[in-house]
């Protein structure tokens, strides 16, 4: 890291303006929530064990947490056919990680194709975004939702396995953020009928733009579509046929899900239903991630 980074470390560690929840309603109004880093998840019935340090407010260290505005999404659930799966209260990012925040977290930036502080951060693969949720969980007084037993030379993460039930920062499960992405609608697009590039960052061939450029979700989100498209946190497979609730995938599988289409896509890959999927080793410049924050289910 060079020196004005340390500089920088060294400002915002003694920083603590604290940043308050937006906090989403049903329908998608913001209102500012009264305390900003617990979460109620509206579940009282799991029996999975909890960090008392992670949920205990005084422990978290705002200057780190308040790099990002977040919103607070309600307990809800979503319907995909016959079906509904029930997703606790958590909070989400306003905006992608940007270089300047990924650079300050891990000493180090991927090549990026179009540099900017302020630009989303791309070229990031799986592994790199989930090293990146557990560094950030660690500075800002957190437990870690990722455990492993080693990197590998190809930076793999073996023997990996992820921890639901603490307080942690973590990429968002598929449901997560499509109710996210959605802001409420039920539109094909969150925008509905209005102009898509007022919205979103899309059909571009230089690279990702500064975040928060374009028109927010009613969430309060911005580049829920476009822009770059973002890692979940699910191994990709089919839906499944039965309703559950906080559904995180299946435990093992070849291909990580994305979602949201990136700044070279066009308009139909923007949709909040649209799905791809990657191996967790790749990398891409039309790639990067969103932050999740839960305190577990």
């Amino acid at each position: 890291m060079n020196c004005r980074l340390y500089l920088l470390r060294g400002l915002v560690l003694a920083l603590c303006a604290p940043v308050l929840f937006a906090a989403c309603t049903a329908s998608g109004d913001a209102v500012e929530s009264e305390a900003a880093f617990p979460i109620d998840n509206g579940d009282k019935s799991s029996s999975g064990p909890k960090s008392s340090s992670s949920n205990d407010p005084s422990k978290i260290d705002p200057s780190i947490f308040n790099l990002f505005d977040w919103v607070q999404i309600p307990k809800t659930s979503i319907t995909r056919g016959v079906n509904s799966f029930g997703v606790n209260s958590f909070a989400i990012a306003s905006t992608e990680v940007t270089q300047k925040v990924y650079e300050f977290v891990m000493n180090d930036l991927p090549k990026q194709s179009k540099e900017g502080e302020s630009r989303a951060v791309s070229n990031v693969d799986w592994y790199h975004a989930v090293l990146f949720c557990n560094a950030f969980s660690k500075l800002a007084g957190l437990d870690t939702a990722y455990v492993y037993e080693y990197i590998s030379r190809e930076s793999v993460l073996v023997g990996l396995t992820i921890n639901y039930s603490v307080a942690a920062v973590r990429l968002p499960t598929e449901n997560e953020w499509e109710i996210a992405a959605r802001g409420g609608a039920t539109t094909t697009y969150y925008w509905d009928t209005d102009e898509a590039s007022k919205y979103a960052y899309y059909g571009q061939t230089a690279g990702p733009d500064v975040v928060a450029q374009k028109l927010p979700n009613e969430y309060g989100l911005y580049d829920m579509a476009g822009n770059v498209a973002e890692w979940m946190n699910d191994w990709y497979d089919a839906y499944p046929k039965n309703k559950s609730d906080n559904y995180v995938g299946p435990k093992s599988g070849e291909y990580r899900i994305v979602r949201g289409g990136g700044w070279s896509d066009k308009v139909t890959a923007l949709a909040p239903k649209e799905r791809e999927k990657l191996s967790p080793a790749q990398s891409k410049a039309t790639l990067g991630f969103r932050l999740v924050y839960s305190t577990g289910f």
